[in-house]
């Protein structure tokens, strides 16, 4: 049994899948297990996982069912203390899995752990915007407005999964947001400042550029954790004007788009969480 397995669900990313395997396999941190979940990728993937028969482990799904299902079939056949995850557009740097799993012995009050990232977009280095900078500790409030936290980034114990769930397999976008809303609402979060991930972004697969209004998607999953009786009063309360925000701002947005049944619906669950 590996300390930690590694995560990387792709599809049809062959021009970046090599670079993001080779990042997990010179890891200096050696006792892992990296799993690539193949998600009915059309491209060349199947011919690049081949080359590294031995070396990872692979899992083809039947057909395409998104990154969700993709993270879940590996967790579910996981029996490692941490599970990390890695896109297959991003790259770790190689002392990332080494330094983390120092972390966990230092931090062993946080069940999960992760990193600052270095950010490209269209090629380019970016630096984050000032909404975007990390905190740690109790950081479900923070977490309510956007995600906090890379999945790239993250080492979390596996227990976490059989408590809380799994990724939200309804969710075609936002799942790490569904995911770490729940958890931080329970978890303390400790935060390894140093950029040990290279986030690519802005290409025209990436999944948040496919779909307009992505706060349709974190409204569902505010709804989702106001319905479960066990979050602090003033967890409850952020959540709950957050939920408002997030809905002003989508009715607003279908206004202008002449889509008035939409308003309807997101001028209803304000009301109704007023009255909660």
């Amino acid at each position: 049994m590996p300390q930690v397995t590694v995560i990387l669900p792709t599809w049809n990313r062959a021009d970046w899948l090599q670079k993001s395997i080779e990042s997990v396999l010179v890891q200096t941190f050696r006792d892992f297990e990296l799993v690539v979940v193949d998600d009915f990728s059309t491209d060349s993937t199947a011919e690049i996982l081949a080359a590294y028969s031995g070396k990872i482990r692979s899992i083809f799904l039947t057909k395409n069912r998104g990154v969700s299902v993709a993270r879940n079939a590996a967790i579910s056949t996981s029996d490692s203390e941490w599970i990390a995850f890695l896109d297959s557009d991003d790259f770790w740097h190689p002392e990332k899995l080494q330094k983390q799993i120092a972390q966990t012995k230092n931090r062993p009050e946080c069940p999960i752990h992760f990193t600052d990232e270095i950010w490209i977009r269209k090629g380019v280095r970016v630096n984050p915007k000032k909404k975007h900078q990390k905190k740690e500790g109790w950081i479900f409030k923070p977490s309510l407005e956007l995600c906090l936290i890379s999945p790239s980034t993250v080492l979390l114990r596996r227990e976490l999964f059989e408590i809380h769930g799994l990724f939200d397999e309804t969710l075609p976008i936002c799942e790490d947001y569904d995911l770490w809303l729940r958890l931080t609402a329970k978890h303390p979060v400790a935060l390894l400042n140093e950029k040990l991930m290279t986030r690519h972004g802005g290409h025209a697969d990436q999944l948040s550029r496919s779909d307009w209004g992505i706060d349709r998607y974190r409204v569902q999953s505010i709804r989702k954790i106001l319905k479960t009786e066990s979050l602090r009063p003033e967890d409850r309360l952020a959540a709950i004007q957050m939920l408002q925000k997030k809905c002003r701002i989508l009715a607003n947005g279908f206004r202008k788009r002449g889509n008035l049944k939409e308003v309807e619906k997101y001028e209803k669950i304000i009301h109704l969480s007023s009255r909660t």
